[in-house]
């Protein structure tokens, strides 16, 4: 091979990239690449001296194409001239690596520069007299030849990685971004030069920032707000990515922030009136909602013209709990990109502003990189701009701080490139931004902007940060704050008169004087093609009531539909069995089981112009082999192929079906759900966990949007959990969706609660979800072994011609009058509390299936207590320990003693209270189980309601 290298000189021109990409291969792994380019790199290596192998590097190709132009390809470098060639390409790769150490970051300028010797000369064995040596520059951009003496290299090394921009980015497998990147940045030795107009623009926002705190800190002293000063710099930033990313095609911008600046974005960004925001300081601001919230959690949208025309801008609702709204608006943007058609993912863009604390602490932001270039979850790549303050709270002490170099490191598990710039060069912060909004719109990437700057004030505006934080607060005292450090720039520099910042100053709090903006981009009366019309959901008042059956000729064809595969397609043994079964369902000729049923919910829905989504762990076949929605031909021999999914060919023109098995995570994919489901009011939208146990993990989301959402900021969401439920002797993690959790959180209709235990009652639940004009978050306690359970069956007519059932009176023939108890129950408790009253020929206890649980139907119920006028015994029996599940909920809300009145005796049969909501021993829980089925027909002491022991 060697030999053939010699004869053909191919280290020439375009197979430059090609020999260049072999050597870095080499460098992360030698045994990659073949023997004889691993011989010659190896002798380049002991060549080129000391630490050459301690990073990897690209411009290596230019010394190859200098040798190769002086002659064949040797197999030993020699001495001397090819060494020092060799060692400046090293040199210069170092500082594309290392170069952010010494770069000039730090607006308070607290930090003395590091020894680093990769990035000194003498490193590599050079001296004071090579500087004037010349030699070639490799792959580094802006030179106007080849060739640069070491001290021209020097100085561009360093002016482009050393000031105010600090870059990472060679950790980068693709060769073509980092090529992209370097071109960027290189080319123009990352120094911008803008016009006096942009330079003008750059100050006013700057101006702007900085007043509106000032004028707000004034006006409403010691009101929490949050300030942004100290981080101004954060909206020419919001600035330039809306311009940039107008002029790219981008029509819809999502953005979501914690508190830190909020209130600066919304004004200053969006456009929100000032006015808007002194009523909400004063509290005179008149919100229709049941609960409401501060003003530093409140979201917005609005209009705005940019060079490539309008875009609207949203600004996401956010509670406390710091970088939960990051997946939320990944599943907004995803809700959005889907609806234009926009597969490009261009016209949609992501934007997420962290704190550099939060975004290095909070597990949340792993789970969604981790599925941020997924099917199912990407959303072709989002800005990120961390407002880094260098403090979290009250801990800026680098040895409590995180383990990590750079709060930022998270993001290299997505290989996104990071730019570290300082606040205090807002040209440097603009001309970054722009560079880092391309790189998304050109790669579909996620890259991040690093803004290093400070807070001026404390964590809030009652906080005294001196008391923990004397020795940075002292710097920050001395500063003089990012606008007028770029102020007097511009003044030293001829740009600005004097007295035209002060101006600027002047004439803006003039505007806010009068509750306005100085400069508002909003757009009035904009047209926007592509928005819900959430109006028919609005003040709907909560109903039970929803035609959900369809004709019988109807759910024969949709099981047609649901049992065809493609020709030759070959299936497992035991789902052909299954989905043969289900072609015998649609026929009459079996029952129809629960996959079934759910299935044809979601034919039916699709089938109507509702487009359905399920997302979750597994949930394609179904954790419990239930649901198979995606099928797998055995035969196939690609991973990417052979897959088939009936539910997307039930007719021509049908409604969109999705469904995804997601990453590993709870938390971060229920919460992209939300954002979705709050977006398409359209779709049914359904995340499943594993076991209802495991989503623990998204207590944050469950709480903060799904529970209260509506309450506290009228975000309006229609998703469906299923949370698998039943005490089978799985143990604590895999018996309990904690009912309790739910029931005790459920207020001013504010979500249902439901608990099916047939096909017919899942399939009429989840088509009533989207046919009834009201968009309230569905709970459902969806079963295990109920799944295949003989006596949870339904058959096609219960489909026809019913509908959801919230109570399921007797269903057996029993004589109402020598009825003296009444067993309420949920669940799958009901089907072994039937077994056991039919193999012990009980006739005097009547059992009935509440199976909404909230809001509770207080009719239903009392009409099926009703038929047993004897009865004096009304029993909860549940398989829950007695201080969970849904019996405290139900007996201090009084809804069922309400009911019962006076005569009848309210009693519970439920497992002891515990710790844990189940045994792990499974004899343990076998003995706990038949007592709890005996004793709902035995004798039983009176219950305390209001004792949880």
């Amino acid at each position: 091979m060697m030999k053939q290298l010699e004869q053909t000189s191919h280290l020439f021109g375009a197979n430059a990239p090609f020999i260049e990409e072999q050597y870095e291969n080499y460098l992360a792994d030698p045994a990659s690449v073949s023997e004889e380019w691993r011989t010659y790199f190896d002798r380049l290596q002991s060549q080129a001296g000391a630490g050459a192998r301690d990073v990897a590097h690209g411009p290596i190709i230019a010394a190859f194409e200098q040798m190769a132009r002086r002659g064949p390809v040797r197999t030993v470098v020699a001495e001397g001239e090819d060494k020092q060639q060799v060692s400046v390409l090293q040199l210069i790769n170092a500082y594309r690596f290392l170069g952010t150490r010494w770069a000039q970051l730090d607006p308070l300028k607290r930090t003395e520069r590091l020894q680093i010797a990769e990035l000194e000369p003498s490193y590599y064995g050079f001296t004071e007299a090579d500087l004037s040596k010349s030699f070639n520059v490799g792959s580094f951009h802006g030179f106007s030849t080849e060739h640069a003496s070491l001290r021209e290299i020097l100085e561009a090394l360093r002016q482009t990685y050393c000031g105010s921009i600090g870059s990472e980015y060679m950790y980068i497998s693709d060769i073509a971004q980092k090529r992209w990147i370097q071109s960027r940045l290189e080319s123009v030795r990352a120094t911008p030069k803008f016009s006096l107009e942009m330079k003008k623009r750059i100050l006013e926002r700057t101006t702007a920032a900085e007043t509106l705190e000032r004028y707000l800190h004034t006006k409403y002293v010691g009101q929490k707000r949050f300030s942004l000063e100290g981080g101004e710099s954060t909206i020419v930033a919001m600035d330039e990515i809306i311009r940039v990313a107008g002029s790219l095609g981008v029509a819809e911008t999502v953005i979501g922030m914690a508190h830190r600046g909020r209130l600066n974005v919304l004004v200053n960004t969006l456009g929100k009136s000032p006015s808007m925001l002194f009523s909400e300081f004063e509290g005179k601001a008149v919100v229709d909602l049941t609960a409401g919230d501060v003003k530093y959690h409140m979201g917005f949208s609005s209009d705005v013209m940019t060079p490539g025309g309008p875009m609207h801008l949203t600004l996401a609702f956010n509670p406390s709990h710091l970088e939960i709204i990051n997946p939320v608006v990944e599943g907004s943007v995803y809700a959005r990109q889907l609806r234009r058609g926009d597969a490009d993912k261009r016209q949609v863009l992501p934007v997420l502003i962290h704190g550099d604390s939060a975004v290095a602490g909070q597990g949340v932001n792993q789970e969604m990189l981790n599925f941020s270039q997924t099917r199912g979850y990407g959303t072709g790549g989002t800005v990120h701009i961390v407002v880094n303050n260098q403090i979290g709270f009250t801990t800026s002490d680098p040895r409590d701080y995180r383990s990590s170099l750079y709060c930022t490191d998270i993001f290299k598990m997505v290989e996104a490139p990071i730019f570290h710039v300082n606040g205090d060069d807002p040209e440097a912060v603009a001309f970054i931004t722009a560079l880092a909004t391309e790189f998304r719109q050109e790669f579909k990437k996620d890259v991040v902007i690093d803004i290093i700057c400070f807070r001026k004030l404390g964590h809030n505006e009652q906080d005294e940060p001196m008391v923990t934080q004397p020795l940075m607060y002292r710097s920050i005292q001395k500063h003089p704050g990012t606008r007028k450090h770029y102020a007097d720039r511009l003044v030293a520099e001829g740009s600005l008169q004097a007295d035209e910042p002060a101006k600027m100053i002047a004439e803006y709090r003039e505007h806010l004087d009068k509750g306005e903006l100085l400069y508002n981009p909003v757009l009035s009366g904009h047209n926007r093609q592509f928005a819900v019309d959430w109006s028919s959901y609005l003040k709907q008042p909560y109903t039970d009531a929803a035609e959900t059956a369809i004709p019988v000729q109807e759910i024969k064809r949709l099981a047609e539909r649901l049992a065809a595969l493609p020709e030759g397609f070959s299936l497992h043994s035991r789902v052909k069995k299954i989905i043969d079964d289900r072609a015998a369902m649609g026929r009459g000729e079996l029952p129809l089981d629960w996959g079934m049923g759910e299935n044809l919910a979601y034919a039916s829905l699709v089938a109507q112009g509702y487009g359905v989504r399920i997302s979750g762990e597994d949930v394609g076949r179904g954790t419990f082999f239930h649901r198979h929605a995606v099928l797998h031909d055995q035969k196939r021999e690609r991973w990417d192929e052979g897959i088939y999914k009936p539910l997307e060919h039930i007719q021509d023109g049908q409604a969109r079906f999705q469904c995804y098995d997601s990453v590993l995570s709870e938390e971060g994919v229920l919460a992209f759900e939300y954002g979705y489901s709050t977006t398409e009011p359209n779709e049914l939208v359904v995340w499943e966990a594993q076991f209802g146990d495991f989503v623990n993990g998204a207590q944050v989301v469950l709480d903060q949007f799904i529970c209260s959402g509506e309450a506290k900021w009228g975000r309006l969401c229609g998703l469906t959990l299923m949370l698998p439920h039943g005490y089978e002797g799985q143990g604590p993690e895999h018996s309990s969706a904690r009912l309790e959790r739910y029931m005790n959180n459920a207020a001013e209709h504010n979500w249902q609660i439901c608990v099916p235990t047939t096909p017919a009652q899942i399939f009429h639940l989840l088509r009533r979800q989207m046919i009834r004009k009201v968009r309230k978050p569905l709970i459902i306690i969806t079963p295990k072994s109920l799944l295949r359970h003989k006596e949870a069956i339904s058959s096609i007519d219960e489909l026809a011609n019913g509908g959801f059932q919230t109570v399921i009176p007797e269903v057996e023939a029993l004589d109402p009058k020598k009825v003296k108890r009444v067993v309420l129950c949920q669940g799958k408790i009901y089907y072994e509390l039937l077994a056991h009253r039919r193999e012990h020929n009980i006739k005097d206890t009547a059992l009935v299936r509440i199976e909404q649980l909230y809001p509770f139907p207080a009719k239903a119920f009392a009409a099926a207590i009703e038929q047993f006028p004897n009865a004096r015994e009304i029993v909860w029996c549940q398989e829950e320990p007695r201080n969970q599940g849904a019996w405290y909920w139900l007996a201090s809300r009084q809804h069922l003693v309400n009911v019962l009145g006076t005569k009848r005796r309210l009693l519970l049969v439920s497992r002891p209270a515990a710790a844990s909501p189940a045994v792990g021993y499974y004899a343990k829980h076998n003995q706990q189980q038949k007592a709890v089925i005996e004793n709902a027909f035995g004798p039983i002491q009176d219950t305390t309601p209001q004792s949880p022991n």
